[in-house]
């Protein structure tokens, strides 16, 4: 069957901040030259915002250059940053440490970043951009050359044996003179462009961190709007990588989150766990008891930083946000930085529409306040791979004695290659959940609103099945059981204990991507499921 073929001069992949940014600032370009120009943006979520997940203290700088009358269009910044700090935990009590320059947060605003995305997506239409949202882009489409010319949505319908059921419908192919890609940390598509154009010779290979986040309604008594907590410390060991943040919005709420960067070496450690045993610290199990808890999700983050971003520009496309890597780690944002790679982005596609051949992408950001960002902060989270105070100690001399200019630049390895068989490590008890201010994983996936299609084939694709029990439980303890967040992966055995066999629980996955960065043998390959699946965030 031949799909149906829509046109476009430009189809940006992904609805997140560098993708609504790109459009609307293609769109402003157009229409300051005169000129119709196409665009149009595929987003796998529900929704715009649907999947979308941050912290978030959001820093203005790019929105402000982007569309500098927000405040009267009424963008969701409701919150400013009024109070910073910094602490380090121990089992029974916190300790306040200064709060380092990047972590000053005056001038920003506490949001939702998906609200915000929603209200850029308004944005967006207004000028013209068509979005289509529950359409996954699950193929990239090559020419003769191998030039990249669009993509191709996931068909629908298809049950799990394969076949197309009643309710099937083809996939169809957007195309287009440029393709932008968005998708977000570890992009599936993303993923199959950087190894087809060797995207990644000559640069550091990414590294990743998980952040899981619930959104709380709290006792008014101890809400302070606009506060910002951020903690290193307790639970984690001191050679784990990891911290936590808590942000008060508006309306009494407060979003909690833990992230642990995936180089953390034992494979029982267990980041969903390690969030719910933080909740019940003496100095901070009081903001939540008599609260009451609205959402839930779980996410991967970038944090190779400067030293990590690829190969930016191939054929027929270019990569832009936390696809390509643009996180800054020590300032805990990257949604600015994201939507300043768009607008970069659309305006170097615009020149190069217009017949500027000279037209260079990573010349224009290297010429932008990203670059300087990022550099002058690459050196200090990988140096946490010597653990959490010398990482402090070297951040210190980076930031206050060679402010950023260190005449070296430290190196990553990639984070499934870190981890101990299970013989090397020492086992985690990790307490139960009490029900009040801690929970399990699956009442946590629950009020994610995550929902797939039962009958498809599962998205999460072992290349080699055999491995799942040979290699990841023989040797490892299937540690995919403890770095999934939504108890996707599962061992079943027979009554009598024998016969361990791998269960994978595709409907409950919220799309963090973890298991695809961190199986041991990279034998997990996630690909987008039907249009529409996965989590549907409120307020996240």
């Amino acid at each position: 069957m031949d799909r149906e073929v829509m046109e476009y001069d430009v189809v940006v992949v992904g609805g997140g901040p560098s993708g609504l940014a790109a459009a609307i600032r293609l769109k402003q370009l157009a229409a300051a030259a005169e000129q119709d120009l196409s665009v149009c943006i595929v987003e796998k979520g529900s929704e715009i915002g649907a999947h979308i997940l941050s912290g978030a203290v959001f820093e203005p700088r790019a929105l402000t250059e982007l569309i500098p009358d927000w405040k009267e269009r009424g963008a969701p910044l409701n919150t400013p940053a009024r109070e910073d700090k910094f602490l380090f935990l121990n089992e029974w009590r916190s300790f306040q440490l200064p709060t380092p320059p990047q972590m000053h947060n005056k001038g920003n605003y506490i949001i939702s970043l998906g609200n915000l995305c929603r209200w850029l997506a308004t944005q967006a239409e207004e000028l013209g951009v068509e979005i289509y949202p529950g359409f996954a882009a699950a193929e990239v489409l090559y020419d003769e050359t191998g030039r990249v010319v669009g993509v191709a949505t996931g068909s629908m319908g298809i049950g799990k044996d394969g076949e197309p059921t009643d309710n099937f419908q083809l996939g169809v192919e957007l195309r287009a003179k440029e393709i932008l890609f968005g998708e977000g940390c570890r992009g599936s598509l993303t993923k199959t462009l950087v190894e087809r154009f060797h995207l990644r010779e000559g640069h550091d290979p990414q590294t990743y961190g998980i952040g899981i986040k619930e959104l709380w309604e709290i006792d008014p008594a101890k809400h302070s709007e606009g506060r910002i907590i951020h903690t290193i410390g307790w639970p984690l060991a001191s050679d784990t990588y990891g911290g936590s943040f808590l942000y008060h919005l508006e309306n009494n709420q407060v979003a909690v989150g833990f992230v642990i960067g995936l180089d953390y070496d034992n494979p029982f450690l267990s980041p969903f766990e390690e969030f719910q045993r933080f909740k019940t610290h003496p100095d901070i199990r009081p903001f939540f008891e008599g609260g009451r808890r609205i959402a839930y999700g779980a996410r991967a983050l970038n944090e190779g930083g400067f030293q990590a971003i690829p190969e930016l520009t191939f054929p027929g496309g270019l990569l832009m946000g936390c696809g390509a890597g643009f996180l800054n780690v020590p300032k805990i944002k990257g949604s600015h930085t994201a939507m300043k790679s768009g607008m970069v982005a659309a305006e170097t596609i615009f020149a190069k529409l217009g017949g500027d051949e000279k037209a260079d992408y990573r010349k224009a950001l290297e010429e932008s306040w990203i670059w300087p960002e990022l550099k002058s902060v690459r050196n200090i989270r990988p140096a946490f791979k010597w653990g959490m105070w010398a990482g402090l100690a070297h951040a210190a001399i980076d930031t206050y004695l060679f402010r950023g200019k260190a005449p070296w630049t430290l190196h990553h390895s990639p984070d499934h290659l870190h981890l101990k068989t299970k013989s090397e490590a020492t086992p985690i008890q990790y307490p139960k959940p009490d029900g009040v201010v801690s929970f399990d994983r699956l009442s946590s996936v629950f009020i994610s609103n995550t929902n797939h299609e039962e009958n498809q084939p599962a998205h999460l694709k072992l290349l080699d099945p055999s491995k799942a029990i040979d290699t990841n439980y023989r040797l490892y303890d299937s540690p995919e059981q403890r770095y999934c967040p939504a108890g996707v992966y599962e061992i079943v055995k027979d009554a009598d204990g024998s016969n361990p066999k791998l269960q994978i629980n595709a409907q409950n996955c919220v799309h963090c991507k973890t298991c695809d960065i961190k199986d041991p043998t990279q034998n997990i390959n996630w690909t987008v499921p039907e249009g529409g699946g996965g989590p549907n965030y409120p307020n996240m």
